[in-house]
């Protein structure tokens, strides 16, 4: 007779095999880092079909213990999926992922004990003043436009796998390390620019040694040219180099053996598409998994930002065990295909059950998924209700939009609009060409845009006549229009951070900040 882990084995054995490339359609495309407006929010949800209606995070924490009412029964006349679109259209979904003991977050998801952080994603763990970045864990602080942030790491701008360091700029895989400015592969270093792959070194411009008053006399002048800085780091060294870690292929492992298929790692063993996984000890058995934060874990297939034990293709899943194909549930057990559901057990599309019962209805609910040859299936595409090419999945893969478009994803056609009150002043990251013989630029401004133009970025800062590196405070009054696209603003804690450093505003989006430091 067919039993519960009968089909837990069945899904163990098709997810050991998973195409990365299919891992991050069906996975990471669930994970985006753009925003919109959605009715009279901003949101990580674009106003579609795919959902129904967004709420604020505190409005959706405070209904969530009745969620255990709005249940449905299975309808075995349709498929398994259907029926989770059915309950997944009949609640409010919130409009960012803030957890527990978090504070002054602001366009931010999942976030976890964490505060101050603005238009940043997966920051976990005791971490402050996070601004435009992905994944910051376990105490970092001041943290600006980095990816994978880690333990005990302080003043990075512009960093990609920053472990155990401070004051890092512009720089890849460094480790224990500080002071370091556009760089890659150190580890043990301090006081290094244009360098890379050195081990305990300190004092070294373009790898090579210098006495110390003349490497400050060679940095300080190598780094008086502000306009320089973005392309000095988009020369950074790409290619990484794998620190106490045996037979690993792809990017960046450290103390990792026997993996394959992985981005950004850390204590990882013998398992299959990963990424953004980190903190783990002594742990087995982790497919398909796309951010976990947990120090222990045990039997994962298909998992999306959870921490737990025996998880299956489910999303948003904290302190629970035994979950199937459930989305967002806290200190739950046992349930299949919830949504919401906090300290429940035993329970079935929202709907609670006893143990006997629960056990009795989920084997008749597999046995019918087996038949539909879908029980290895993570959430259908058709339900998913980001933009594809919105998502971590096409900043890791050049999928192409006719490919995805087929598979029923939805993808952005459109410049995301930005309401801009007309008393506000828009600048510009370059100078504006002339205008031409019709009379507009030909990079005017969209017809959803009201501000009064002004100048650019060059205006708002310089040196002066003492060599010393001022920014206008007015910056924070202006919206800024990158060249490209779309537009930003400069916050008072950025401000002040780039007046601190000596930093230059940053000339590119927000987001194409963090989209630098996932090209690998």
């Amino acid at each position: 007779m067919k039993d519960l882990k009968y089909f837990q084995n069945i899904i163990k054995e098709k997810r050991k095999n998973t195409p990365f490339r299919d891992f991050l359609k069906e996975i990471v495309s669930w994970s985006t880092v753009v925003l919109h407006r959605n009715n009279w929010i901003i949101s990580k949800f674009p106003d579609t079909d795919r959902i129904k209606w967004v709420i604020p995070n505190k409005d959706f924490e405070n209904s969530r213990d009745d969620l255990i009412n709005q249940w449905i029964d299975y309808d075995y006349e349709k498929s398994f999926f259907k029926n989770f679109q059915k309950l997944l259209l009949s609640i409010d979904i919130f409009d960012f992922l803030i957890y527990w003991w978090s504070e002054n977050t602001y366009y931010s998801d999942v976030i976890l004990n964490s505060k101050t952080v603005y238009l940043s994603f997966t920051v976990i763990n005791n971490c402050e003043n996070i601004f435009y970045s992905f994944s910051v864990k376990d105490n970092c602080t001041d943290v600006f436009s980095s990816v994978s942030t880690y333990q005990n790491s302080s003043i990075v701008y512009f960093g990609s796998w920053i472990i155990e360091s401070y004051k890092i700029f512009y720089s890849r895989f460094i480790n224990n390390s500080n002071n370091i400015w556009f760089s890659s592969n150190l580890t043990g270093c301090s006081e290094c620019l244009f360098c890379n792959d050195l081990d305990n070194c300190s004092f070294y411009i373009e790898n090579i040694k210098y006495e110390k008053e003349e490497y400050f006399v060679k940095k300080a002048n190598a780094l008086k040219d502000k306009t320089k800085y973005l392309e000095y780091f988009k020369n950074v060294n790409k290619t990484w180099k794998n620190n106490n870690s045996t037979n690993v292929e792809w990017s960046w492992f450290y103390n990792s053996h026997d993996v394959k298929n992985w981005y950004f790692w850390y204590n990882v063993k013998t398992w299959r598409n990963l990424i953004f996984v980190w903190w783990i000890n002594g742990n087995e058995n982790m497919y398909d998994v796309l951010t976990w934060w947990a120090q222990q874990a045990h039997d994962l297939y298909w998992i999306m930002w959870a921490n737990g034990d025996n998880l299956y293709c489910s999303m948003n899943v904290s302190d629970s065990t035994n979950i199937y194909y459930s989305f967002f549930v806290t200190s739950c057990s046992y349930c299949l295909w919830c949504i919401w559901l906090r300290n429940k057990s035993y329970c079935i599309f929202n709907k609670q059950y006893t143990k006997e019962e629960w056990h009795k209805e989920v084997i008749k609910i597999f046995s019918k998924i087996e038949q539909e040859w879908t029980l290895w299936d993570f959430f259908p595409w058709i339900i998913n209700p980001f933009y594809f090419n919105d998502t971590l999945a096409w900043l890791f893969w050049n999928f192409s939009k006719q490919e995805v478009e087929k598979q029923w994803f939805m993808w952005r056609k459109e410049e995301i609009k930005v309401d801009i009150p007309e008393w506000v002043e828009v600048i510009f990251t370059h100078p504006q060409p002339l205008p031409s013989k019709e009379g507009r630029s030909s990079s005017s401004s969209s017809s959803h845009d009201k501000g009064r133009l002004g100048g650019v970025l060059s205006d708002y800062q310089w040196y002066d006549k003492d060599w010393n590196w001022q920014i206008n405070p007015e910056i924070l009054n202006v919206v800024i229009k990158w060249e490209k696209w779309n537009y930003y603003r400069i916050v008072k804690m950025e401000y002040d951070f780039l007046v601190k450093y000596w930093l230059p505003i940053p000339e590119i989006h927000w987001m194409d900040r963090m989209k630098l430091n996932f090209g690998m």
